[in-house]
């Protein structure tokens, strides 16, 4: 029994003097890092003859740390902004309107650049959402319900009206493409619309469409609005689909048109999207067919794209710019927005009494002379600044995350 004793207590002694040795070699290491990136951040003939003989000494750590600092100056040009000049510009855009008009199948693709016009923030930008928290920063607050559809979205707008257009496949949650008038059967809202909140308890599943920003509770895994089916009484859900969620909502995620669109296309133009997200949705991209078989592939952004490569052509240029363009080539009014004739406020779905006070969000005021049907008959001036929904307490919770690691 003592001859047992004494072996687990040295086999813990020898496990713990392991651990202690793993430490102090991690350490050594660090040291190592630390030392030979000193050295390389002086010039070679500022070195002394000490410092050379360390580099020697630790060839591979200075190749590791050269190929990190190649990988870092690589991510820094992808964030890098780039414009074309007002030549290139209308020589690019010359090319994108030939292939619209001959396209029999055009379909768009947009992210969160065509709503930067209207002061919501994009993700990827030199003030994106995601840019700003990898930095440590704060993420300001924002009233979506101000925002308005930009030139952007009048124009792919109008490209439908006059069946130029087929399809229209968008990342964004604010709503902006029902507002400036697509029909719904047009628009894939692939990660939900923040106007819009539903009932799943109900067959076919319910829809409500409010007049404000109905996410103001929910966030990652929680959806309940604290609002209740008028039919059913069940709870009602946003339809805002998260990072690291796979979403199953029939409308407005509207993913059968979305791929049906993509299958038919001929013509893709991507709009103010970093494609990051979009790259790993393989029913958009064709990738099974052969390269002469796929759509063609235009993309407008100003910052790098995973899919530049596949692109027949980039244009680096602010969307606002290249379609105003783009309207000037095809020989098309560029529309503006018109609070009067947007179909929101004849969709919406009014708040019953009892649910006047669910919400603390700004209301979209109704054109002078229309009735509003969603608004608190109270008065509304002490409604709180956006925090949390999709738009906030989603991003919180993304940098915790990311401080905890």
């Amino acid at each position: 029994m003592a001859e047992e004793a004494d072996g687990g207590v040295s086999s813990r002694a020898e496990r713990k003097a392991l651990e202690k040795a793993k430490i102090l070699q991690r350490e050594s290491e660090r040291e190592i890092f630390r030392l030979v990136g000193r050295v390389l951040k002086k010039a070679e003939a500022e070195r002394s003859e000490e410092e050379a003989a360390v580099l020697l000494l630790h060839r591979d750590t200075v190749e590791e740390l050269c190929r990190r600092q190649v990988r870092r100056n690589m991510l820094k040009r992808k964030q890098e902004e780039v414009f074309d000049d007002a030549d290139e510009l209308k020589s690019k855009v010359r090319e994108l309107a030939v292939a619209v008009k001959q396209a029999k199948h055009f379909v768009v693709y947009t992210g969160a650049g065509i709503s930067t016009a209207a002061s919501i923030p994009d993700y990827r930008g030199p003030n994106g959402v995601w840019t700003q928290l990898q930095k440590g920063r704060t993420v300001s607050s924002s009233d979506l319900s101000k925002a308005e559809p930009t030139l952007t979205h009048m124009c792919i707008r109008t490209l439908y009206k006059e069946m130029l257009v087929k399809h229209v496949v968008s990342q964004n949650c604010d709503g902006l493409h029902l507002r400036s008038g697509l029909p719904r059967h047009a628009l894939s809202e692939l990660h939900g619309n923040m106007f819009i909140e539903v009932c799943t308890s109900c067959s076919p599943v319910r829809e409500y469409v409010r007049l404000f920003d109905v996410t103001e509770r929910t966030s990652l895994h929680r959806h309940g609005t604290d609002r209740r089916c008028s039919q059913c009484g069940s709870e009602l859900r946003d339809t805002i689909v998260h990072f690291g969620e796979r979403g199953t909502l029939e409308q407005p995620l509207n993913w059968k048109g979305a791929a049906e669109a993509a299958k038919k296309a001929d013509v893709i133009l991507c709009l103010g999207s970093s494609l990051k997200v979009l790259k790993k949705y393989a029913c958009l991209w064709c990738m099974n067919r052969p390269a002469n078989k796929r759509p063609k592939l235009y993309i407008v952004n100003l910052q790098w794209t995973p899919k530049d490569d596949l692109a027949l052509l980039k244009i680096n240029g602010k969307c606002d710019d290249v379609m105003r363009l783009l309207m000037e080539e095809l020989n098309i009014q560029a529309p503006v927005y018109d609070r009067a004739e947007d179909p929101i406020f004849s969709l919406a779905t009014p708040l019953r009494p009892e649910e006047v006070d669910s919400h603390t969000r700004d209301v979209i005021a109704p054109p002078a002379g229309q009735e509003d049907g969603s608004s608190d008959p109270r008065d509304q001036a002490e409604a709180t600044a956006v925090q949390g929904g999709w738009f906030g307490r989603g991003y919180g919770k993304g940098r915790k995350k990311k401080k905890a690691a």
